[in-house]
C-alpha cells in the first residue's frame, strides 16, 4: 500500500518490512509524512503502530531478534545507512512514550539532561534551555518556583509536559509519541492535546493513538493501520468522513478493533 503527499515530506518510507524474529509485524510500507503537521496512526492493539514509530528513530533496534529490508529517508538521507550514526537520529528524532517516564532527578535536571549529554555545561546557557523547554511544554509557569523539586511529585498530566520538555530541549525536529495521553485524565488529556496543536508550528509530529476522536481533533494526516499494513492515509478530514477502503470505515466506526 503506498500512500503519497507532496514534495514537503520530512519522511519517505519505501517497502518498510519488520520482522521479530519469525513475526512478520510490518510489511511493504510506502509513505510519506509531511513536515510541520501532526500524522496519527491508529489501528487496533498490536497491528504494528508503535513498532512502526519506534523504527522511524530506530528505537525498535534495541529489540534482540529485530531485522528490517527497505527504506526509511529522513531528510533525503537513509536512516539505515552504515555511516548514519543513530545517536545523531534520536537527536533529530525525538521520542515521548505512553507512560510518563521522568529520571528519579529534579525538574531542572530532567531539562537539562539531553544538553549536558551534547556538552553544554554554563548553567546560564543550561536555564535559558530550560526555561524555554518548559515553556514550549506549557508547563513553565506550574514548575517555575519548584525547579530543584523531584520531577516524581508532579502529578501524571505534569509529569508527561516534562517529558516533552525533556525532549524540546536537544532542539528536535520531529517528535515521534507513542500514546502519549492514555495514562492521563480526561483534563491532563486535552492539556498535551492542546501542546501538540502549538507546537506543530516548530516541529513534525508522528503520533500513536487508540483513541480515534483525538486522531480527528488534533491530526492533519491519519494512516490506518491493519495486521502490520498501511490500509490507507489520507487527510484526516477525509479518512473520517469519506474512507476508500471498507476496513478503514468499519474500523472507525466501531465494528471491530
Amino acid at each position: 500500500m503506498s500512500a503519497t503527499m507532496d514534495g514537503n515530506a520530512i519522511f519517505k518510507v519505501e517497502d518498510l518490512n519488520l520482522w521479530y524474529g519469525d513475526t512478520h509485524a510490518l510489511k511493504n510500507i510506502s509513505m510519506e509524512i509531511a513536515r510541520n503537521q501532526v500524522t496519527a496512526v491508529i489501528g487496533p492493539s498490536g497491528c504494528g503502530k508503535s513498532t512502526f514509530v519506534k523504527t522511524l528513530n530506530r528505537m525498535v533496534e534495541t529489540v534482540p531478534s529485530v531485522r528490517t529490508s527497505g527504506d526509511i529517508k529522513y531528510r533525503n538521507q537513509g536512516i539505515f545507512d552504515s555511516n548514519y550514526l543513530v545517536e545523531e537520529l534520536r537527536t533529530h528524532v525525538g521520542m515521548v512514550f505512553q507512560k510518563p517516564n521522568p529520571f528519579p532527578k529534579s525538574i531542572y535536571e530532567n531539562v537539562a539532561y539531553g544538553p549536558k549529554i551534547h556538552g553544554i555545561k554554563k548553567k546560564q546557557v543550561l536555564d535559558e534551555i530550560v526555561e524555554k523547554s518548559l515553556k514550549g511544554a506549557a508547563i513553565w509557569e506550574e514548575v517555575k518556583d519548584r525547579l530543584h523539586e523531584n520531577a516524581y511529585g508532579l502529578s501524571g498530566g505534569q509529569q508527561q509536559r516534562i517529558c516533552i520538555a525533556r525532549c524540546l530541549a536537544v532542539e528536535p525536529d520531529v517528535i515521534l509519541m507513542d500514546e502519549p495521553t492514555s495514562a492521563l485524565d480526561p483534563i491532563s488529556t486535552l492539556k498535551v492535546e492542546e501542546l501538540i496543536r502549538e507546537l506543530k508550528k516548530d516541529y513534525t509530529i508522528i503520533i500513536v493513538t487508540h483513541n480515534m476522536q483525538q486522531a480527528a481533533r488534533i491530526s492533519d494526516k491519519t494512516a490506518f493501520f491493519l495486521n502490520g499494513e498501511v490500509i490507507e492515509m489520507d487527510e484526516t478530514d477525509k479518512l473520517f468522513s469519506n474512507p476508500e477502503d471498507k476496513r478503514t470505515e468499519d474500523y472507525i466506526t466501531g465494528r471491530f478493533g
